[in-house]
C-alpha cells in the first residue's frame, strides 16, 4: 500500500516536490529505500499529514483514509 501511496504521490510534480521536503527523503533514497519501513512509512506519513491529499489518495487506491494512517502506524513500530 505504501508503494502504491509513493506512486501516487509522485504523479504530481508539486506533491512530489512537496514529499521530499517535509520528508527530508531524497530521490536516491527513495529508490533505495522502497523495502524500509521507515521511508514507507515516511510516505504515509506524509498523507496522512495532510487530510486533502490524505483523502484523495484513498479514493484513487480504492481504500479509506482510516487504513492509510493505520498502515502508517504499523510501519512506524
Amino acid at each position: 500500500m505504501a508503494l502504491e501511496a509513493l506512486g501516487w504521490a509522485l504523479a504530481d510534480d508539486k506533491r512530489a516536490e512537496r514529499l521530499l521536503s517535509l520528508t527530508g527523503l531524497t530521490p536516491e533514497r527513495l529508490r533505495n529505500g522502497l523495502s524500509d519501513r521507515g521511508v514507507q512509512a515516511a510516505v504515509l506519513e506524509f498523507l496522512a499529514n495532510h487530510e486533502p491529499d490524505l483523502v484523495l489518495a484513498a479514493d484513487a487506491l480504492d481504500t479509506t483514509p482510516a487504513i492509510l494512517v493505520a498502515a502508517a502506524r504499523e510501519l512506524s513500530r
